[in-house]
Parts: C-alpha cells; sequence; structure tokens
C-alpha cells in the first residue's frame, strides 16, 4: 500500500534536514523547492517568463536567475508575489503530480510530498496542496523567535528581513495547529532523527496516524 504524506514548516525550521532523514529511511520525496530549481534553468521557458515578469535585474552575470534578487522583490512587494505564484505554482503542481504517479506505478510505500506552502494552499484551497488527498500531513515546527534567529545565521539577512520574509507566511503555530503529525525541531539533529524514524515507523505501519499527534523528541 502507498501512503502519501505531505511536510512542510516554516523558513528556518529545518524542513530540508527532515525530507533527507525521511529519504534516508526508504521515502521517495518530491522536493517542490527542487523542482522549482528545475524550471528555472538557464534557457528554460520559465526563466524567460519571469525577466518578462519582473526585468532583467533578477539575473546574475552569467545569465542565471538571481535568486536572491527574485526574493527581495516577491517578499517586499504582495503584488509581486502573487504575480510570482501565478507563474510557478501551475507549473509546479503539473510536475509533482507526474513523480506522485510515477512513485505509486512503482510501488512506493511511503511518498513524501516536501511543500514550503503545503499549508498556505490548504487554507485557501489553492495550489496543489487542494488537489490532493494526502494520508497525513507533517509540519517542522520550532519558534519563531529561533526561526529568524536561523535565518539570519544561514542567509547573512538583516533581522527585519528576516522577520518580513517568515511573516509572508502563515504562522508556525498555526501551520502545527493545522497539521496531523509535529516533528519538534528546537533540539539535537539526533532527537529530530529519532523523531523521524519514529513517525516513519508508524507511517509505513500503522492504519491511520494519530491526528494532531507530536512525535516524542
Amino acid at each position: 500500500m502507498t501512503r502519501v504524506v505531505g511536510l512542510s514548516g516554516g523558513i528556518g525550521s529545518g524542513k530540508s534536514t527532515v525530507a533527507a532523514l525521511f529519504a534516508e529511511l526508504g521515502a521517495r520525496v518530491i522536493d517542490a523547492d527542487a523542482i522549482v530549481h528545475e524550471l528555472q534553468a538557464p534557457g528554460s521557458p520559465v526563466l524567460a517568463e519571469l525577466v518578462e515578469a519582473f526585468g532583467e535585474e533578477i539575473l546574475d552575470e552569467s545569465g542565471a536567475l538571481d535568486r536572491a534578487a527574485l526574493g527581495a522583490i516577491a517578499f517586499r512587494n504582495p503584488d509581486a508575489r502573487k504575480r510570482l505564484d501565478s507563474i510557478m505554482h501551475p507549473k509546479v503542481g503539473i510536475e509533482m503530480m507526474r513523480r506522485l504517479a510515477e512513485a505509486r506505478e512503482a510501488g512506493v510505500g511511503l511518498i513524501v510530498l516536501d511543500i514550503p506552502l503545503l499549508f498556505e494552499g490548504m487554507k485557501t484551497g489553492t495550489g496543489i496542496s487542494s488537489r490532493l488527498g494526502f494520508d497525513a500531513t507533517i509540519v517542522v515546527h520550532v519558534p519563531e523567535s529561533l526561526q529568524i534567529e536561523r535565518q539570519i545565521s544561514r542567509d547573512d539577512c538583516t533581522r527585519e528581513e528576516a522577520v518580513r520574509r517568515i511573516r509572508a507566511q502563515l504562522p508556525i503555530d498555526e501551520k502545527r495547529d493545522m497539521a496531523d503529525c509535529v516533528i519538534d525541531n528546537t533540539g539535537s539533529l539526533e532527537q529530530t532523527e529519532q523523531q523521524v524514524r519514529e513517525l516513519y515507523r508508524r507511517l509505513t505501519s500503522d492504519p491511520s496516524p494519530a491526528a494532531h499527534e507530536t512525535a516524542e523528541p
């Protein structure tokens, strides 16, 4: 039996680490961000469409997409972000659905759809989140204060920029309340690994994971 779960979190929550841990355990991870990068490759029709929408200032010297420049435009201007979403979301959704169908046909036991805006889409009824019947949803949770500190350290951005980006998404606590399963990523990597292993065991063996259950660190 194939089980499909949605995985999300917030900026700086450690979602990518958790996705990698699921992959190590044997899950098939379909990463929306990785698909975005593939679609925006130099010379692609999608990149040309983005340049037409936002100007050549979103390109670096080599002609590749400058993601920081595009992000600065999108996170500072709600209309620009909506335009970016309207360009990218349908294309990413089509590719995710194709890869999901491929994984199902291959008989993969656990498919993890790594979607940054999973809960935003569920709340509004838009995007790929609204077109998939998940067996469970997972959020990787840390307090907003830790999100801010991690983003400042990781991206070398100002506190103001970190807060702006984080608050452009649903609050992390609201995502936690919407999720079926919660991974607390405030502790050590070993504690996170333990939670992921336990959740993987439940998802691949239990008939139905308990709703709104927090994995024990």
